[in-house]
């Protein structure tokens, strides 16, 4: 129990715009980030790797999601 008050609450991290516009110009082109492209990503964006993988991640669940709700031409009718 004395080692939980010493621990910080994990709080979410806030991008800026300028990172958000950068990730998702990267998503435009590619889906999936390979470990080089991510950590010179996150170097650019002053961001750890983790926190580019997870944004990737969460991304990728939102456009699935959005893939699944709109009726796609390959789909059958």
């Amino acid at each position: 129990l004395a080692d939980s008050i010493h621990k910080k609450k994990h709080t979410r991290p806030t991008f800026t715009g300028h990172q958000i516009f950068a990730l998702e110009k990267t998503f435009e082109q590619t889906k999936y980030l390979a470990g080089p492209e991510r950590a010179r990503l996150a170097y650019s964006l002053g961001m750890t790797e983790s926190q580019v993988k997870v944004w990737f991640q969460n991304r990728r669940t939102k456009w699935r999601k959005k893939s699944a709700l709109e009726p796609s031409s390959s789909s059958q009718r």
